[in-house]
């Protein structure tokens, strides 16, 4: 009868090292060139960029702006879908949770 643990684990020892060494790693974070883009692209408009993080194959945003806080959503090609305003009451609300 064949073994097929062997097999198996070539497998999933050779896998995780060829899509490292090709350098096919998962994001965890923009890289810097991505995120000069975000700040030259939002400054543009006026705003401070805050915080990117990647969300759902596109990027998450907090921004400010004449002193109010906004989270713009933008894709992966760094076009601006969608801008939300964030309630200062919620704010301050997360700011109370942390406590």
């Amino acid at each position: 009868m064949f073994n097929y643990k062997k097999p198996l684990l070539a497998v999933a020892l050779i896998l995780p090292a060829a899509a490292f060494a090709s350098g096919v790693t998962p994001a965890s974070e923009p890289s810097a060139e991505v995120v000069s883009q975000i700040h030259e692209i939002l400054s543009a408009q006026g705003y401070l960029v805050e915080e990117i993080e990647l969300e759902d194959g596109g990027f998450e945003v907090e921004t400010s702006k004449d002193g109010a806080a906004f989270e713009v959503y933008m894709d992966a090609e760094l076009n601006i879908l969608k801008t939300e305003e964030e309630d200062a009451g919620t704010e301050a609300q997360d700011e109370k949770d942390d406590d």
